[in-house]
Formats: structure tokens, C-alpha cells, sequence
């Protein structure tokens, strides 16, 4: 087999493996400054090490490419996309989860519906963790290092009862004490009997809301349901956070909505 042969089947190779983009530019970079023929530039034979060294050349410039494109992806799929609206006069933002976002797509799952809620200057968004509390349902955390943590876990309502619908209202679940009962562990690690220090029922736009404050150490929550979900925001603050920001956080808890589905 001739050096021709071996260097169109080895770029048959490569491009199979990359997926054929990235191997084509890659060749056509590297033909216009070495072309292979049987007889060299200067007349004599190419040798089997300058024909495998190209091709290392070339291995590595579409490898290089192929992870680039798979860092892209990667990102696109983590879901992570921009949902915060602009400063108002406060220096308060809206946060509204994009109608893009991934998740929320399992079978016998209702997409998840847009929520939104109030976010002081200073808070980001930070990456979520199965290991977080709430697991594999939290769908958001945003971080202030001096003020605190929101965080927003969905859930399917089939969690408390069977046979709720695909419209359900947090009342149909039922009382407050059952739903902070149930998913209060979840939220802030250990069993929150005896720990509730205030409860509390809202109603905007015609959905109902509970409220809740508890003792773990500095915990807000504001529970909702909506499709076949029950949509919980958490706001916690450690003692410090608690006595100097206790009026903003309250602010974010009371902000948080669910749009009508």
C-alpha cells in the first residue's frame, strides 16, 4: 500500500471518529501545507515516520476541535440558561425560569411551568447538586455569601397522594402542617416537628400559597402547587445573615410566584 492509500484510509478513520465536520477542515489545513505524494518536495521517497507523524499532526488538531464542540454541547445541555431581568430603581432583579430550560419533561411529568421571584443585587446563581438538599429535585439555587441561599425544588405531587390529576392545587394535597411535614426534611436535612415557627396562607392571581418560618436555623418557605407539581422556594440564613437581612429575604419569599399554567 502506498503512503497515498495509508494517509486517505487513516482520514477515513478519523473522520469517522470526530463525525466528519471537524475531520474535513482539519485535512484540508493540513493538505495546503503538506501534500502527500509518493515523491516528496525534493524529490526523494516520504519515510513511514514523516507519514505517521502527520497524522499525529492531524489526530490532534481534530481531537482539539471534536472536545471543543463537545464542551459546547455539554453546556447548552446543562439547562443553565440566563432567566434574570434587569435592575429596577432598587437594584432588584426578577427572576423568571426561561420557558427553554431542560428538565421537567418524565414520563407522566407536566412541563415545568415558569416561576419567578425577586433577587436582590448581590445574589447569583450557582451550579445544582444532587447532593443538595432536595436531591434530584432541586431545579435552582442562587447564592449570596453574605446574606444567604434560595433555592427551588419541584416535585410531583404523586408523591403525596395518587390520583390528584394533572391540575392540582396545593389545597388538594392538603392542609398546611401535612405539606411541611412531608417535604420539610427534605429541605432542610432533619425532621422539622416542633420546629415551625409561623405558617401562613396566600392567595395571588387566584392560586393559593403556604408560608412558612422555621427554626433550622433561619428557613423560609413559600409552597404552591401547579400542573402535577408542588413548587417549594426555600430562603436560609445563618444567625448573622438572619439579624441583618432577615427584611430582604422575607421580601423574596413573599415575591415568589407561579405562573397560571
Amino acid at each position: 500500500m502506498s503512503i497515498v492509500e495509508v494517509k486517505k484510509s487513516a482520514t477515513h478513520e478519523q473522520r469517522a471518529a470526530a463525525g466528519g465536520a471537524g475531520v474535513t477542515s482539519a485535512c484540508q489545513a493540513v493538505g495546503k501545507s503538506h501534500k502527500i505524494s509518493e515523491t516528496g518536495a525534493q524529490g526523494g521517497l516520504w519515510t513511514r515516520r514523516t507519514a505517521v507523524t502527520q497524522l499525529g499532526l492531524l489526530a490532534s488538531v481534530v481531537f482539539l476541535d471534536a472536545g471543543r464542540s463537545l464542551a459546547v454541547q455539554q453546556n447548552q445541555l446543562a439547562g443553565r440558561i440566563p432567566g434574570l431581568s434587569d435592575a429596577d430603581g432598587n437594584g432588584i432583579r426578577t427572576y423568571r425560569r426561561p420557558d427553554g430550560k431542560s428538565g421537567g419533561h418524565g414520563v407522566g411529568w407536566s412541563p415545568i411551568i415558569p416561576y419567578s421571584f425577586k433577587v436582590p443585587g448581590g445574589w447569583d446563581e450557582i451550579p445544582v447538586s444532587i447532593a443538595d438538599l432536595g436531591g434530584t429535585e432541586i431545579d435552582l439555587r442562587f447564592q449570596n455569601p453574605t446574606e444567604g441561599n434560595i433555592s427551588v425544588v419541584v416535585a410531583p405531587v404523586l408523591r403525596f397522594a395518587d390520583g390528584l390529576g394533572d391540575n392540582v392545587k396545593i389545597e388538594d394535597i392538603g392542609e398546611p402542617e401535612k405539606v411541611i411535614d412531608a417535604f420539610g426534611p427534605e429541605l432542610t436535612g432533619q425532621n422539622v416537628e416542633g420546629k415551625v415557627k409561623n405558617m401562613d396562607v396566600k392567595k395571588y392571581a387566584g392560586r393559593t400559597y403556604y408560608q412558612y418560618e422555621l427554626d433550622v436555623p433561619h428557613m423560609l418557605v413559600t409552597a404552591t402547587a401547579a400542573g402535577n407539581r408542588l413548587y417549594l422556594l426555600s430562603v436560609t440564613a445563618n444567625g448573622r445573615q438572619w439579624k441583618k437581612f432577615a427584611p430582604n429575604l422575607r421580601e423574596i419569599q413573599d415575591s415568589f410566584r407561579v405562573e397560571s399554567s
